[in-house]
């Protein structure tokens, strides 16, 4: 990784970085709405906003614009934006250098996250907006929290569908980062049926924005008793897709980890890893596969410490490059505690 320092020239903008436009789905592909070409995300994600210190972290060692240069540099499409609704109403952010950020140490998360999305653009880089946490105290099992309604979740949702509704450069919103625990997948029970809480909220943002990609993650627990990572499991659609009133819209995002990250049956295999491809088909390769809708593995990560990392790794990277599968890897940042990120510590 490179080291950024306050005296790190910043390469300019190319010249063709506002001319983003809107991105649809057509079968198992994301296409470019206008011309019909295929659009890969290659993202990764930069969090912070989702935390108490509702900014993007590092921004207390390098420039919003820095930390978008490198990315830019590295070869990423997108960027997977993670926030906390409570983020959403403060009034100032925390921890942002202002000797290297000055319009940004006193602005509120909102204004933040307004820089954020324009710097992308200025770099030819779109956005994909996470509600990562309620709170920025803890991720939550369902949507809603007793503090944060669901009615809250989908107003936030409209309002920044409305905020970024004429900027393309914003593509997707992630509804609601890793469904676990209680949370079900069309079983019918409205204070915990993820699937039909996912239509409530995609129908709602496409009411203000008919262009977005509305992105879907999964559950833990499957229909048919399967258990998988925290937002990992797909099954359901098979039967009980997210079906929206506009057309072409959704996107679906399984998270994939490996062992170091949470012991899984399936890594004690005795012909892992050849078996992961099996289990990533199962519980949701085959939405891609049958051409049902997109996959976008919306978090990967990993520090590379064992052996079993390497060879999972190795395996998932193989599986979307074979099938041509969007990605978001976790995280841009370093400071990770599990996964670690794409720079150092330092």
């Amino acid at each position: 990784a490179v080291v950024l320092t306050a005296s790190l020239t910043v390469p300019a903008a190319p010249a063709d970085a506002a001319t983003a436009q809107w991105l649809r789905t057509s079968g198992a592909k994301i296409q470019v709405a206008a011309t019909g070409a295929t659009f890969t995300v290659k993202a990764t994600s930069w969090f912070g906003m989702e935390t108490d210190t509702c900014a993007p972290h590092g921004l207390w060692s390098i420039s919003l614009k820095q930390g978008m240069a490198q990315i830019a540099g590295m070869g990423f499409n997108t960027i997977r934006l993670p926030f906390a609704n409570e983020c959403l109403t403060r009034k100032t952010a925390n921890s942002v250098n202002q000797a290297l950020n000055p319009t940004l140490a006193t602005a509120s998360p909102l204004k933040i996250m307004d820089a954020v999305i324009a710097t992308a653009r200025a770099y030819g880089i779109r956005v994909i907006l996470d509600r990562h946490r309620p709170g920025t105290d803890a991720q939550s099992e369902l949507w809603y929290t007793p503090q944060y309604s669901e009615k809250r979740w989908i107003s936030d949702w409209k309002m920044l569908a409305q905020r970024y509704r004429n900027n393309s450069t914003v593509i997707g919103v992630d509804l609601h980062n890793e469904p676990r625990g209680a949370a079900c997948w069309g079983c019918g029970d409205r204070s915990r049926d993820w699937q039909a809480a996912a239509v409530r909220a995609g129908n709602a943002v496409l009411d203000v924005n008919p262009h977005l990609l509305v992105i879907v993650e999964g559950v833990q627990n499957g229909p048919d008793g399967s258990a998988t990572w925290w937002g990992g499991n797909l099954r359901g659609v098979a039967k009980k897709p997210v079906t929206l009133k506009v057309k072409n819209r959704v996107v679906y995002s399984p998270h994939e980890y490996p062992s170091s990250i949470s012991d899984q049956p399936w890594f004690h295999n005795a012909n892992y890893p050849a078996n992961l491809p099996g289990v990533w088909e199962s519980n949701w390769g085959y939405i891609a596969s049958k051409k049902i809708a997109p996959v976008l593995i919306g978090e990967f990560g990993t520090k590379l410490q064992t052996s079993s990392d390497k060879k999972w790794l190795a395996k998932l990277v193989g599986y979307i490059k074979d099938r041509g599968l969007g990605w978001a890897y976790w995280s841009f940042n370093p400071n990770s505690g599990d996964t670690g990120g794409l720079l150092k510590d330092d």
